[in-house]
């Protein structure tokens, strides 16, 4: 093979290669506050900062503040992470979910509730289908969650929907139709988040009120990343459209779940006299 034959062909092998490793690379990247997200509410006290790589939002008395993703997704993995409100937070709510919108929609929730100082928070999370939640799930965290950023991520695809904390499983709730348990397939949701004051049911049930001259309130966002079937590359084959729990994932669920939830629906007999939702009776892997 002539010398300048065999350099042509390493060439394009080259730039073909670096095109595609670019085009991996701007699929992992994280977004911009700017380009992906608009502001819905509490005006001056939702703020794009450092170029859109930060995004604040402030709660003082007179307003909470919130956003929303530009882009609708339908299935895939949502990455964010989150400093929540610091100090005294109780009767505050942090909410980061996916939803839809309508009477039938459907909704993925994180919910952080705050708390008295030196009292964990409350992750609260829910899934709707159709319009109908009530499958909630609490946690207290392993960490102190003000102090620093964690990510918080969504997957989402057809077979189940998996609720991560810096990359641990905290719950798994599996596809089910086969045996009447509706589940969020076929309607695109935008990602939300808000800071807003919930003070008569957050904290204790309402017990504790918001102290407003701890006001304002700040929960900081940064290194949003969302990975669907839209972004990724031809010769990309995501991990979250066929991510399940492996054995260690599985182990982590089980250690969360038991060192750290607080309250399954699944396990309220109570709320649920005429006997539990059909998917508690069902593996929770």
């Amino acid at each position: 093979m002539p010398f300048s034959s065999s350099c042509s062909k390493v060439s394009m092998v080259l730039v073909v290669s670096l095109f595609v490793t670019s085009l991996m690379a701007m699929t992992a990247s994280a977004g911009n506050f700017f380009q992906d997200f608009d502001v819905t509410f509490g005006d001056e006290r939702a703020k794009i900062l450092n170029g859109g790589q930060l995004l604040t939002l402030n709660l003082d008395k007179a307003s909470g503040s919130g956003f929303k993703s530009k882009n609708e997704y339908l299935f895939g993995r949502i990455d964010m992470q989150i400093k929540l409100v610091s100090g005294n937070s109780a009767g505050t709510v942090t909410a980061y979910y996916l939803s839809s919108e309508g009477p039938t929609h459907d909704e993925i929730d994180f919910e952080f509730l705050g708390n008295l100082s030196g009292d964990p928070y409350t992750l609260h999370t829910n899934v709707f289908s159709q319009g109908k939640g009530n499958r909630e799930q609490q946690f207290h965290l392993w960490f102190d969650p003000t102090k620093a950023f964690h990510t918080y991520s969504i997957v989402w695809n057809s077979q189940r929907i998996i609720f991560l904390v810096d990359n641990i499983p905290i719950r798994v709730f599996q596809n089910l139709e086969t045996i009447g348990v509706p589940f969020p397939k076929s309607q695109p949701m935008r990602i939300y988040s808000s800071l807003w004051n919930a003070d008569d049911w957050a904290t204790r049930g309402g017990l504790v009120k918001t102290d407003w001259t701890q006001a304002p309130f700040t929960a900081s966002y940064r290194n949003f990343q969302a990975s669907t079937t839209s972004t990724n590359s031809l010769t990309e084959q995501s991990a979250w459209q066929t991510q399940g729990l492996d054995a260690a994932g599985r182990n982590r669920l089980r250690w969360v779940q038991q060192k750290f939830m607080v309250y399954n629906y699944c396990s309220d007999i109570k709320r649920f006299p005429q006997g539990l939702p059909a998917e508690c009776r069902r593996s929770r892997f």
